[in-house]
């Protein structure tokens, strides 16, 4: 990792805050649900058969989404920066009785965290790209993982939400309203509420660091990296709750009511190295 130092002390205190906020993660109902409930049908589709293939999931936190992949037949590597959120990932795969390789690294240093190896797919995203500082490094280091013609999925919240903000704060409006930056380029954000996004109160939660990134930076980032662009979905639809006024899909997701404008809350986007 070549991060200047007082960047590696925001990973670091990252790493300390994810460190405290796992255990409550893992107990919590937010996590309590199949893990086929996080991947919305587009991603089986853009991704294939899986069966045989070896995938690296990045910045996996509890491993809730990482087991699918074991389900469906990879052969299953998580890396996350939180050895707290590990462990739970390790409970969570023994208990559902597949086989999930964990790895405790930052993703700067995922290469040498997994021993050189190379993978046919590296999946990504959920909350895990606004983790990024440098994000031209991220994908030089993903490059790296990747076997020749390897893909890279990324399924991440979009920037635009990100400006609309992930997760209210108190006393705040239900309008759809710009409260925060849609493009990269001002720096780290500081986050000292001490309320994770399940809910729960963080005894001596550390302050963490967030970097944006707009959809033009991800992409000519990756472009430059070398990979070719083969998909990009944006979706209007997340897990989660965002506006009291959403209403649920019948998968269970949940979207805004058809009297809202149709905005992209959701992409995903496949890469070819």
């Amino acid at each position: 990792m070549t991060l200047d130092a007082q960047t590696q002390q925001m990973v670091a205190a990252n790493e300390a805050d994810w460190n405290a906020r796992a255990p409550l993660h893992a107990a919590s109902a937010f996590y309590d649900r199949p893990a086929e409930f996080w991947f919305a049908d587009y991603e089986w589709t853009d991704l294939g058969p899986l069966d045989g293939r070896d995938v690296l999931h990045l910045q996996c936190h509890l491993g809730t989404e990482t087991i699918e992949f074991a389900r469906r037949g990879a052969r299953t590597t998580g890396l996350d920066l939180s050895e707290k959120s590990l462990e739970a990932a390790r409970r969570i795969a023994a208990d559902a009785a597949v086989d999930v390789e964990y790895v405790h690294a930052n993703v700067y240093d995922a290469v040498d965290a997994v021993g050189g190896r190379q993978f046919d797919i590296v999946y990504t995203g959920k909350g895990a790209l606004c983790y990024l500082p440098d994000l031209q490094q991220w994908a030089d280091v993903v490059r790296e993982l990747l076997k020749p013609g390897g893909v890279l999925y990324i399924v991440e919240f979009h920037p635009l939400l990100n400006a609309l903000r992930e997760v209210s704060l108190p006393g705040e409006t239900d309008d759809l309203i710009l409260r925060a930056d849609y493009l990269e380029g001002r720096g780290p954000i500081a986050h000292d509420s001490t309320v994770t996004y399940t809910g729960d109160e963080v005894p001596g939660r550390q302050t963490s660091y967030e970097w944006r990134h707009g959809l033009g930076e991800i992409v000519t980032t990756l472009a430059s990296a070398g990979f070719q662009l083969t998909t990009l979905r944006e979706s209007e639809v997340l897990p989660w709750p965002r506006w009291p006024s959403m209403q649920q899909t019948p998968k269970g997701w949940w979207r805004l009511p058809d009297a809202a404008p149709r905005i992209p809350l959701f992409f995903a986007l496949k890469a070819t190295r």
